[in-house]
């Protein structure tokens, strides 16, 4: 076929098709009209360029539909062409967009934007939202406050900064009661919490389970609590590998406990063997660190006390004065795993 006939057939087959061809449904509430997060289980692709290109944020593959049905299938490129062409015709379900305005480019500047919205203040709408609606203590969200990593978003909403090395603020994870997603224009680097210094880094997939670690943890001051806002950039590759280099740096992967979790997990503790650092597990209960939160809230307000946030270690994992060899994820020696799989971590209760 010629080059010619192979972009005419490009054009008349979209991403979509033949993902949802292969049962990944879109992600709405995760998805902007520039950006659609498909997922199938585990697995996660991103459509980009008007449904024209793809990459998994879980690895490193990218490209056009002919290498997504390679990277689906794991067929050579002329059957993945003659794939594409059986799909001339098929018409992709549309999505329906809640958000019009997401369509159009945002007139200001990240940096003017992010600091044209005031801070979180008692009472707030992202005050309540944060503590009410996700049981976060006033102690957590002021520290948030005061290291400049908060504002007050849209209906209730809380946007939590992604800064770089530099400090500067590339975008916001954005939660609230009835919506999530990512600055419009934004980057995902790392959402920050705790000291620079810090030789003990917990990376978790969302700025508020950041936060639910450090309130569950007591707020360490020998720990730096990060967000990669459930993606992995080459920005966020750099940020976290250029921390990892650090002489006797502890990398912690917290990240959720599913499947989707175990996978970012493994590549954090590849980073942490390819850097030479500890790497250790750290494994929510629940399904993530705000459901631990809220369940331990729970329990102290049935038992009529109140919920106190010890600084006590989680189980299964190292002491700070310790350091564990490392060995490649997947091996019975790597950290938090044994030779019956991931084991969860149990919370003390003080």
């Amino acid at each position: 076929m010629e080059k010619e006939e192979l972009e005419e057939l490009k054009a008349k087959v979209r991403c979509a098709a033949v993902l949802e061809r292969a049962g990944f449904a879109l992600d709405v509430r995760e998805s902007t009209r520039k950006a659609m997060k498909y997922r199938r289980e585990a697995a996660i692709v991103i459509v980009i360029h008007d449904g024209r290109g793809w990459f998994d944020p879980l690895g490193d593959s990218k490209g056009d539909v002919f290498r997504l049905v390679e990277h689906l299938e794991g067929v050579p490129f002329v059957e993945a062409m003659n794939d594409v062409a059986g799909l001339v015709g098929f018409v992709p379900s549309e999505p329906v967009w809640m958000r019009e305005s997401r369509e159009r480019e945002p007139d200001l500047s990240i940096r003017v934007r992010w600091h044209a919205r005031r801070r979180p203040w008692r009472g707030s709408a992202t005050w309540r939202y944060l503590t009410e609606g996700r049981h976060l203590p006033e102690r957590i969200v002021r520290a948030a406050i005061g290291t400049g990593v908060l504002r007050e978003g849209p209906r209730g909403s809380m946007w939590a900064a992604h800064v770089d090395t530099d400090g500067t603020v590339t975008g916001w994870e954005e939660r609230g009661p009835d919506w999530r997603g990512f600055a419009t224009g934004g980057a995902k680097v790392l959402f920050r919490l705790g000291r620079p210094d810090a030789l003990r880094l917990c990376v978790t997939e969302a700025a508020i389970d950041a936060m639910s670690l450090a309130a569950l943890e007591g707020l360490r001051a020998d720990t730096l609590y990060l967000s990669t806002g459930g993606g992995w950039s080459p920005a966020t590759d750099a940020a976290l590998s250029a921390l990892a280099g650090t002489p006797g740096l502890q990398l912690v992967a917290a990240t959720d406990n599913n499947e989707q979790g175990d996978i970012y997990a493994d590549r954090l503790l590849v980073l942490a063997e390819k850097t030479g650092c500890c790497g250790d597990r750290l494994r929510p209960v629940g399904d993530d660190w705000n459901a631990d939160l809220k369940m331990r809230t729970e329990e102290g307000e049935e038992e009529g006390g109140n919920c106190r946030m010890p600084a006590g270690r989680i189980k299964g994992e190292a002491s700070p004065g310790s350091r564990r060899p490392l060995t490649r994820p997947g091996g019975e020696a790597a950290a938090g795993r044994g030779p019956e799989g991931p084991k969860k971590m149990v919370i003390h209760t003080g």
